[in-house]
């Protein structure tokens, strides 16, 4: 018989394990930390409200597919971008001021081609670049075929190297 997630030390167990997957998932589909994180836990809540029914073995899937609906239904209609947040580095006044300027505009250039890559091709990309995970890995999270994922990730890093070359 498979094990619930009703069990308190189950369900923290399933939290620690998943929380910050699915935050980043949401994160790389929004561009909005604070957004993801609340949405990571309405998840929670809605696998604590479902945990008998729903088994351990399947309430990474659960998570990922409430936290997906979730965005789906907070974002309806809108165009997202990313936004990262630019952390100013205090030393950086020492530096010559063209390449801060330089610096500043390949930045720029760079985050906008990552928000502007369809949805499909930046979560893939983000996943493989910011959490390390292995195109099977992505596969499995998101649902995909391997072959699906890797002409994905083919079809970012063409985009952005036409952005890079352009720079």
């Amino acid at each position: 018989m498979a094990k619930g997630v009703c069990k308190e030390e189950v369900y923290k167990s399933t939290y620690f394990e998943h929380s910050e997957y699915l935050r980043n998932f949401l994160f790389y589909k929004s561009g909005d930390m604070s957004l993801s994180e609340d949405l990571v836990q309405e998840a929670f809540v809605k696998l604590w409200e479902n945990c008998a029914k729903v088994t351990f073995e399947k309430a990474k899937s659960y998570l990922f597919t409430v936290g997906n609906n979730l965005f789906l239904n907070t974002i309806s209609h809108q165009k997202v971008k990313l936004k990262f947040e630019h952390n100013v580095d205090k030393n950086k006044f020492e530096n010559d001021p063209q390449y801060i300027l330089e610096e500043k505009e390949f930045k720029l250039k760079l985050e906008t081609a990552i928000a502007d890559l369809p949805e499909g091709q930046r979560v893939v990309f983000l996943m493989n670049r910011i959490d390390k995970k292995k195109y099977r890995e992505i596969a499995e999270e998101l649902d995909l075929s391997v072959k699906a994922v890797e002409k994905r990730m083919h079809l970012a890093l063409a985009a952005l190297r036409k952005v890079h070359k352009k720079v």
